[in-house]
């Protein structure tokens, strides 16, 4: 079986095959739930071996940008998951800090990818003070922008906020506050474990005082009972969101047992990675000859996928370009 990766007989506008990458699908990797009768919605995100599959992806990077990765993308389908939509959801972050560029998306069928970029020399510098920097030291300053694309029939919704705080929860939580008047509270952990790399996310809303709320409580009750709620989310650590031997169903009763726990439908998560010859070569496509011309090593045009971090080759001369 060929490599996708490389030239092939085939045309690259034909060849749609994707390349040698992990086919892998959590079934249970986002649970939603709710708890009854009370103004409270939440998801519990773990990706399992999902994440070692999509991190070990940029062994090149060091831990600490890997870190940061994995917690955009569970924070990212724990986002995705709440909407209804067909398309993808993404969360960028860029920054004037050593990590400069952040990119999740995950689309309405659960396929999940990250990426980030890296200054080596400016991460080398900030990890020489600090081995295990914050989110907010990595990204530097700029903003934070949340997109829900739905195709080009359909408007774009996309929310952009300044980058503040120190940890990609409390921006997330700045945004929420600030761009959707909405009350939450973000959990998030990322670490190599004796299993690989895991990443996992809790997220929990106050929603409107109707719905599954108890008409018979007031105000008070209910921002009593999202207090509440807070404190017990605020309890759980990240060794318990990041223990594949703790199923979600049991870290959540653990957590909200007492306060009507009901879980919803899990949701599948997934390897999601969208890159093939045909893609690119499209991108190749859309540039003068004389540019690829420029782009071409020993006849040949290298492209790498930033997501999964494979390169692909083209033969210069299968490659026509725009024409002027």
């Amino acid at each position: 079986m060929t490599d996708p990766t490389s030239p092939s007989a085939t045309p690259a506008f034909l060849n749609h095959d994707r390349p040698p990458v992990p086919d892998l699908v959590v079934p249970r990797g986002v649970q939603p739930f709710h708890l009854h009768l009370k103004p409270v919605r939440g998801r519990l995100v773990r990706l399992g071996p999902l994440a070692d599959a999509l991190l070990s992806r940029h062994a090149n990077q060091h831990d600490a940008v890997l870190t940061l990765m994995g917690e955009a993308m569970a924070l990212t389908a724990a986002l995705a998951t709440a909407l209804k939509f067909r398309g993808s959801f993404s969360l960028q972050a860029k920054g004037d800090g050593p990590v400069p560029m952040l990119l999740a998306d995950c689309t309405d069928g659960g396929a999940l990818r990250g990426y980030a970029r890296a200054e080596a020399e400016d991460l080398a510098r900030m990890l020489r003070a600090d081995p295990a920097p914050p989110a907010g030291a990595l990204l530097g300053k700029g903003y934070l922008a949340f997109t829900c694309d739905q195709g080009p029939e359909m408007d774009r919704y996309q929310g952009i906020v300044a980058l503040e705080g120190v940890t990609l929860a409390e921006m997330t939580g700045n945004y929420f506050r600030s761009s959707e008047q909405l009350q939450s509270q973000v959990h998030l952990a990322c670490a190599r474990t004796e299993a690989g790399w895991r990443a996992a996310a809790l997220v929990i809303e106050k929603v409107a005082g109707e719905g599954g709320v108890d008409p018979a409580s007031d105000a008070a009750a209910q921002e009593e009972a999202w207090r509440t709620a807070q404190a017990l989310a605020g309890t759980i650590t990240a060794e318990e969101m990041l223990d594949d031997r703790l199923g979600s169903d049991r870290l959540l009763h653990r957590l909200f047992h007492a306060e009507g726990l009901a879980l919803d439908r899990p949701r599948a998560l997934s390897y999601g990675c969208r890159c093939s010859r045909a893609r690119l070569a499209q991108v190749l496509e859309g540039f003068p000859p004389d540019d690829l011309d420029h782009m071409a090593e020993g006849g040949a045009i290298t492209m790498t996928c930033e997501f999964c971090n494979l390169d692909f080759r083209f033969e210069r001369a299968e490659v026509q370009g725009k024409k002027s």
